[in-house]
Order: C-alpha cells, then structure tokens, then sequence
C-alpha cells in the first residue's frame, strides 16, 4: 500500500512542476526553431539575447527532472500493484486474533 501512496504522490509532483513550471522552458525550443536567436526575458530590464545551446540545456534538465518524477512513480505504483511482498508475512510473525502460534503472558494458547 505504501508503494501505492508513494506512486501517486511522485506521479501528482510529476505533472504539479511541469504544469507550473513547463511553459517557460518551451520558448527555447520555438526561439530557436523559428528565429535561430534566444532570449532571456527579465521582469526589470529588456530581453537579453543569448546562446541557444544554454537554453536548451535548461529546458533538457528539466525535461529529465519531470520524467524522472514520472518515471518513479510508475514503478513505484506497478510495485505497489503486483506487489504481494506485504502480505508474505511469517506464521511466527502474525500478530492479533487468530494467531495460534503465539502465548498470551499466562500461558495459555489463543
């Protein structure tokens, strides 16, 4: 179960910072498709240009990053899917009603 949570929530991240954060490192990509030139915007100061190869180095790395998050969250969800690892448990390890194995502090048997 816990494979489970822990796939939803690096799924859910996966897609939360490339929804955020995916549409400024799509510029470089058409920048330097449509016009060879980038440019850096500033929120203070005009538009600087600069290398294109800078832009889509960025724009990879974060690529990577997003399908990284992805990535990990599938398999830990097929883990925590197939997984039948947390139901394997040892007779002398079952703990709670049922259990014949184990003594109560008297002594006796359940």
């Amino acid at each position: 179960m816990r494979f489970i949570l822990i796939g939803i929530g690096l799924t859910f991240a996966g897609f939360l910072v490339l929804g955020v954060m995916g549409s400024q490192y799509q510029a470089a990509t058409f920048e330097s498709n449509e016009f060879g030139t980038c440019y850096e915007y500033f929120e203070d100061k005009p538009p600087q240009e600069i290398n294109c190869s800078f832009k889509i180095m960025d724009q990879t790395v974060f690529f990577a990053l997003v399908m990284g998050l992805l990535v990990s969250g599938g398999i830990a969800l097929i883990k925590g899917v197939r997984g039948d690892w947390d139901s394997k448990v040892k007779p002398e390890d079952i703990v709670g009603p049922g259990n014949t194995q184990n003594k109560d502090s008297d002594g006796k048997q359940d």
